[in-house]
């Protein structure tokens, strides 16, 4: 085993709130997420960190207070690990909504960002982005795709302007359930149209990949109809496509998997099904596919973010509470850091907007 220790390795938390309650399976408590995630280890190797949903029932944004922050800095501390990126609770505020929403969507965002810059000032945060989405849906963007981009770029500008002044940058999420988000194409056009110096794409292996079969935007699929996924070169072609759009923007990524299908629980509908690392009907080449984010068009390393986080959500609580699970999805990622890692931090820490 090589002994490269960047990008740093995290499990996300919640997981174990997305996609359950009303509906479906209770929540996985943020102590069990933590705890297994510390649990986990492979050949000595353990998660570097975590990568925090700030949503009840884990955090509530609007009651915690700076006594809270530092018990969890404590806690997380205590238990080896750093805290990475911050998921905002934006789905209060749908961006095309009222414009009343729009002022709840900000102020979450401002929130998420109060909470991250105290946990860098705790010293528990030393990199790290602050995740969001529209919170809308693609049916809602369709009804006029040009009023509706304007008020997504509008207040995604509004939200950048107010996370600049706490140091912190915003990462929109590649997923074909959001508004303005639901193709590859829309997403480049929505960033190029913000055009804010703290703003990036959030890239989820198992999320992007649905982005090639153009779920909610058929005009932007890559991939052929009825595909062949034993076509192993006309996909890595599609991948490096959509990889050639998007890395430029990227600056956090999540390592997953997904079976090619469509899947949704809860509050969470109609987006990409994520897999165990171990499925047998997974689609990626984990550890291959990956260095298609993680390296430039020469196959140099990019170096774009200092850790990489795994997402697993709406696995099965059976699944989730399976200690096996957690030391699977490490393993993948110790692969993916020893194929497309490196010894030394060498990239811009958070905070800065450089």
């Amino acid at each position: 085993m090589n002994n490269n220790n960047f990008p740093k390795l995290h499990n996300a938390t919640w997981p174990g709130l997305v996609g359950k309650g009303d509906n479906s399976e209770p929540p996985i408590s943020f102590d069990d997420m933590l705890n297994m995630t510390v649990a986990a280890e492979v050949d000595g190797v353990k998660f570097d960190g975590i990568d925090l949903g700030l949503m009840p029932p884990h955090f509530d944004v609007d009651t915690m207070t700076s006594d809270d922050i530092k018990r969890l800095a404590d806690k997380v501390s205590s238990k080896n690990l750093n805290i990475g990126s911050l998921v905002a609770p934006v789905w209060g505020g749908p961006i095309l909504g009222t414009k009343e929403d729009r002022a709840t969507y900000v102020e979450m965002v401002r929130k998420a960002c109060e909470i991250g810059q105290k946990l860098r000032e705790l010293g528990v945060r030393p990199y790290g982005v602050v995740r969001i989405d529209s919170a809308s849906s693609p049916q809602q963007w369709e009804k006029d795709t040009v009023g509706s981009s304007k008020l997504i770029v509008e207040t995604f500008q509004q939200a950048c302007d107010v996370a600049a002044d706490y140091g912190e940058r915003l990462a929109a999420e590649g997923e074909i359930c959001w508004a303005g988000m639901q193709s590859w194409r829309v997403m480049v056009q929505t960033l190029e149209a913000v055009n804010r110096p703290n703003i990036g794409f959030q890239a989820d292996m198992a999320h992007t990949l649905l982005y090639l079969m153009g779920y909610n935007h058929p005009e932007d699929r890559i991939l052929p109809e009825n595909f062949d996924w034993s076509d192993r070169a006309t996909f890595t072609e599609a991948l490096k496509t959509l990889t050639r759009a998007l890395r430029p923007w990227t600056i956090d990524f999540h390592v997953a998997q997904n079976d090619g299908t469509v899947f949704g629980s809860g509050s969470h509908d109609k987006t990409g099904r994520h897999c165990q690392a171990t499925d047998p009907n997974g689609k990626l080449d984990i550890v291959t596919d990956a260095g298609l984010w993680l390296r430039d068009e020469n196959g140099e390393l990019t170096k774009a973010f200092q850790h990489i986080c795994w997402d697993g959500c709406m696995f099965p609580n059976a699944v989730m509470t399976n200690q096996q699970t957690w030391n699977d999805i490490l393993a993948t990622m110790i692969q993916v850091r020893q194929r497309h890692g490196w010894l030394e931090p060498e990239q811009v820490a958070v905070g800065s907007l450089q």
